[in-house]
């Protein structure tokens, strides 16, 4: 136990968010949680939180509930019947027609593994001539299995390190093919996407089911694992979508990076592998540090929190990039990887109003002036709310006929809001 407290003190996360404190009953009993008593808290404290989510991403893209056509929604920490997208769906008041698709198994991965699921059915509406408005939403409530991981290490006297890395978080986007009437302008464009597994990695990177729960699998191989698949993957990447790139864009450091912050090393190693800098995956990185790792939400608040001003003013060598590069490993061990263009506006980086975090500093007039490249590390976590950073927005383009160059322009025309 004092090991596993000395590495949550050097994880280079200094708070994390939860649905509640370090005083709630649900990690202070003298047993753990069981699986029924976790799911009644994840639906009480973790549905109203997607909803909340999904509600902010409407209220950008200008879009109203009727119109969603599709929901995609991932989670690696419930699993019961009917999902909780069911329930999401109804608290918004989606039409009993809308399609969805709940991904399990994806875990950390789950984020882009929901964008990919969701492009594949925009291309699909697209190609029968119908406008899809397809809503993403990613909630994780990791914080409460908490107590069962503790319990694991006083057992088994094995040093796992899930308790000390873990967040809740909910997290949405809307993706739109461009068919019927445009809105607002797209945040990003989604241009492509490459999804592989690592052979024989099972064991390496999971969450197992547990009589208390799910048990974090986190193998100290991963780091290099993970390391060895990336430049492969973002060669792949960039040869299926190079014809919609300027001539300057073509190796790792000429892209910002959108990276799933699964630990430290996972960043550090990243920007070795890919001669990039920190501040190329400068909103990875301040997102973990404020938030640790949310599993299948993090990408999409990383993502979000990339347009903000204060990414912006961090950019290497003060140079915004016009293209972004999101990753992201999951269980199996699952590598998920896409290509974005920011929309960039007529002039300069049109970025998002301020979320409430971000007006409070302002009004106190606070910097934060952290070195949070650094990441020295030396206070212990503890919970704060739960942050919600979610807006997307919309755009348009004209109907595509069926012919030999469907995949093409299809592509060109998926935005994500």
């Amino acid at each position: 136990m004092q090991k596993v407290l000395s590495i949550n003190r050097f994880t280079g996360i200094e708070t994390r968010s939860s649905i509640g404190t370090s005083d709630h009953p649900l990690v202070n009993n003298a047993a753990p949680p069981s699986i029924a008593d976790l799911h009644a808290t994840f639906m009480s404290d973790g549905v109203p939180l997607a909803v909340e989510a999904a509600r902010k991403a409407l209220a950008e893209a200008h879009l109203d509930a009727s119109q969603i056509t599709h929901v995609v929604s991932t989670t690696c920490t419930d699993s019961a019947n009917p999902g909780f997208d069911h329930y999401v769906a109804k608290e918004l008041g989606l039409v009993p027609s809308v399609e969805k698709v709940l991904l399990h198994g994806v875990g950390c991965a789950g984020g882009l593994t929901a964008l990919r699921t969701a492009a594949n059915l925009a291309l699909g509406h697209r190609f029968r001539g119908r406008a899809a408005r397809i809503l993403c939403v990613a909630l994780e409530v990791s914080t409460t299995l908490v107590r069962s991981e503790l319990e694991s290490i006083d057992k088994t006297q094995d040093t796992r390190i899930g308790a000390c890395l873990f967040s809740d978080c909910a997290s949405a986007v809307i993706l739109s093919n461009g068919v019927g009437e445009a809105t607002i302008e797209p945040v990003y464009e989604l241009l492509g996407w490459d999804h592989r597994i690592i052979p024989d990695t099972e064991g390496d990177l999971g969450f197992d089911v547990d009589p208390v729960g799910w048990k974090v699998v986190l193998s100290p191989r991963v780091p290099k694992l993970t390391e060895q698949v990336l430049e492969p993957a973002f060669a792949d990447l960039i040869a299926g979508v190079e014809h919609h790139l300027p001539e300057e864009y073509r190796t790792a450091p000429d892209f910002d990076w959108a990276m799933h912050p699964g630990g430290l090393t996972i960043l550090t190693n990243a920007e070795r592998t890919l001669k990039i800098s920190s501040e190329h995956m400068r909103a990875s990185y301040h997102r973990y540090m404020e938030h640790g790792n949310s599993s299948s939400a993090t990408i999409f608040s990383v993502m979000d929190h990339l347009r903000s001003k204060e990414m912006d003013s961090l950019a290497p060598g003060g140079k915004i990039k016009d293209y972004v590069v999101g990753c992201a490993f999951g269980p199996g061990i699952a590598v998920e990887m896409c290509m974005l263009k920011r929309n960039m506006g007529a002039r300069g980086v049109q970025t998002p109003p301020e979320t409430d975090s971000e007006a409070s500093r302002s009004e106190r007039g606070d910097e934060d002036d952290r070195d949070w490249t650094s990441l020295d590390g030396e206070k212990q976590a503890h919970s704060t709310p739960a942050d919600v950073p979610i807006e997307r927005k919309q755009d348009e383009a004209s109907l595509l006929t069926d012919g030999e160059g469907f995949i093409t322009e299809a592509l060109a025309s998926v935005e994500l809001d």
